[in-house]
């Protein structure tokens, strides 16, 4: 089942984003990205960012967020126990179609290219576009018309 992040959601949340093996961040490297529970916290409450879980009985397996001012897909990541069962999909689907509501035409986000991730998207339709100024070399930019 997927429903609406909230901010209560947010230390299950970093658990999960700290557990991956692939575009890892410790809490101390979100927080130098200025990544914090107060400033997503902040983000959601302003409305800038929209949140989704998937739920697997009460336990959260996984999330993602979109951002509406630039049309991006801000975070998708998985529990690695819940792995390969849908929720990643129906997960992504859920920022398109926000993404969509919010008047976006294109959706943007970016993973390292070398990665699950990347693989994950470009099934799914997104198609790789030019780097976006200051992104990191081992990074793709994609894109998805929504």
């Amino acid at each position: 089942m997927i429903r609406a992040g909230q901010v209560a959601d947010l230390p299950a949340l970093t658990r999960i984003r700290t557990a991956v093996t692939e575009n890892h961040l410790s809490v101390e490297g979100m927080a130098a990205l200025g990544i914090t529970h107060q400033s997503i916290a902040a983000e959601l409450n302003d409305g800038h960012l929209a949140c989704w879980v998937a739920m697997e009985g009460d336990a959260i397996a996984g999330f993602s967020m979109a951002d509406r001012r630039d049309g991006s897909i801000f975070a998708l990541f998985m529990d690695a126990a819940h792995e390969g069962k849908g929720h990643g999909s129906a997960l992504l689907l859920a920022c398109e179609h926000w993404l969509k509501r919010q008047g976006h035409a294109e959706a943007r986000l970016s993973t390292e290219r070398d990665s699950r991730a990347f693989a994950f998207y470009r099934r799914r339709g997104w198609r790789e576009a030019a780097a976006e100024p200051g992104q990191p070399q081992d990074d793709a930019a994609l894109v998805k018309q929504l």
